[in-house]
């Protein structure tokens, strides 16, 4: 999938609110260029977290992940263990999902920073 049919399937699932930051918008520079997207229903940024987020590029904590590269992105979604479990077979914290290279493409796998604390989909 690309980036826009991603941003077409979450705003079709009814009350998300989906963030471009972008130079001018009052957003940190380092956000300019991901996308964030919030359950918000109301259309008021909430004070949690969003729900998932498509990384654009390398953040100085992950390099490993050559986001950097033509086209490449990364789609982070929170998931639940017991569904990281069903959908990866292992659970987050258990080492087979920490060895997964981030920079492979089409693959699931623990998010590569803060993955082994559980529940995030990379």
């Amino acid at each position: 999938m690309e980036v826009n049919e991603i941003i077409d399937v979450a705003e079709g699932l009814g009350g998300v609110l989906t963030l471009k930051p972008q130079p001018g918008d009052g957003s940190p520079e380092i956000s300019w260029g991901d996308i964030f997207f919030y359950y918000a229903p109301d259309g008021v940024v909430p004070a949690s977290q969003p729900f998932a987020t498509i990384v654009t590029k390398d953040y100085p904590e992950d390099r490993g992940s050559q986001l950097d590269r033509p086209g490449a992105f990364r789609l982070n979604v929170t998931a639940g263990t017991a569904q990281f479990r069903e959908l990866t077979g292992r659970g987050p914290r258990e080492p087979a999902g920490h060895d997964v290279d981030p920079s492979t493409v089409d693959v699931l796998f623990a998010h590569p920073v803060y993955g082994h604390l559980g529940g995030s989909l990379w």
